[in-house]
């Protein structure tokens, strides 16, 4: 007489669980067989019975079925199998990375890229850049900072700055500064396909020029709005023209505070000065341009108004420069001053002192 397999003994949450894994139409293809498995046998069928239902061998459903009696649903999953072990280990490949790029770069690089530290260690440069990019690391990236010998720095800054977070009571404090040489270039643009079906902005390398034209600008720091004109000269007489149309309005009892770098036409202003006594002008250090903040503002305008543009006078510049501003001002929010201090004391000689 053959001897019959042993009945898994299933209790009411097991058998929810079987149930709901059989009619399931989003888990594993797998684990539902097996769950049927396991269901057919409580059902009092013999492994080759249920084995041939299923189209399967009777070792594969009396392996399932034990499982399940020795470990429940749990036991229908599959064991963790080791694998094969890595080809790069990560903490080792990491430190070799980090070691190399302490050293000299190879011949005619200023510094290491992810391919050049690939070659060097004789591995894939997609784990090379894959370990990278884990770690935070890019080797591309770069801040910089200004060092600023003037011994009384810390005290001319916290001037300007001072005007940013906490000006004189109803002062305008104006942040002021030209864009020279703004190119009124001609080009054809559109978008193109590239080999690997990207879609990109296509624009023709070469340009036609139609002149130039030099634009001032004075952001309002309280309210974020911008003043600017746009002229053929920035001389010392251009800017104190615009000068003369950006206070324009201002009550004549109040204050006014102009921050500006120390360009040659901002200074020997004094007979000007003279006649507009509620003008003040301060100077940023040199070099420490950036603490003019209308420099912020600089780079939104070139980013949005002049890359990838075409002009073909500078009349359709001037006036792709006027509607931007007016555009601009019918949004305008104040910058937030939150410069990060970086030093050169901050650097470290290689990157394992940082990762470390």
């Amino acid at each position: 007489m053959p001897r019959k397999a042993e009945a898994p003994v299933c209790s009411g949450q097991d058998m929810l669980i079987l149930k709901r894994w059989a009619a399931s139409k989003t888990v594993e293809v797998r684990l539902s067989e097996r769950a049927d498995y396991v269901l057919k046998s409580i059902e009092g069928l013999q492994d080759s019975e249920i084995a041939s239902l299923f189209r399967t061998r009777p070792n594969t459903v009396a392996k399932w079925r034990k499982r399940f009696i020795s470990l429940g649903t749990d036991g229908l999953y599959d064991d963790r199998r080791p694998g094969r072990p890595p080809k790069y280990p990560v903490d080792e490949t990491l430190k070799s990375i980090l070691e190399l790029l302490g050293q000299t770069p190879p011949k005619g690089q200023a510094a290491w890229d992810g391919n050049a530290v690939a070659k060097e260690l004789g591995i894939n440069k997609n784990k090379v850049w894959q370990i990278l990019r884990q770690e935070g690391i890019h080797l591309q990236r770069q801040r910089t900072w200004c060092v600023s010998t003037d011994p009384m720095f810390a005290v001319k800054a916290a001037d300007i700055v001072g005007l940013y977070l906490d000006p004189p009571e109803k002062a305008l404090v104006l942040s002021v500064d030209e864009k020279p040489s703004i190119q009124a270039a001609e080009r054809p643009s559109g978008y193109v396909m590239t080999k690997n079906h990207q879609i990109v902005r296509g624009i023709k390398s070469a340009c036609k020029r139609h002149g130039a034209v030099n634009l001032f600008a004075a952001l309002e720091i309280a309210a974020g709005a911008l003043k600017t004109k746009a002229a053929e000269k920035k001389q010392r007489v251009d800017f104190l023209e615009f000068m003369d149309q950006t206070v324009t309005g201002s009550p004549e009892d109040a204050e006014v505070h102009v921050i500006l770098d120390n360009y040659c036409t901002h200074k020997k202003c004094d007979e000007w000065l003279d006649r507009h006594e509620n003008v003040f002008f301060h100077f940023t250090q040199t070099p420490a341009s950036w603490l003019n903040m209308v420099e912020i503002w600089f780079g939104i305008f070139s980013r949005k108004a002049l890359k990838s543009a075409s002009f073909k006078s500078t009349s359709d510049l001037t006036q792709a420069i006027s509607e931007f501003v007016e555009a601009y001002n019918e949004n305008s929010e104040p910058f937030v001053w939150k410069k990060r201090d970086v030093r050169g004391s901050q650097l470290r000689n290689t990157i394992a002192n940082l990762s470390n």
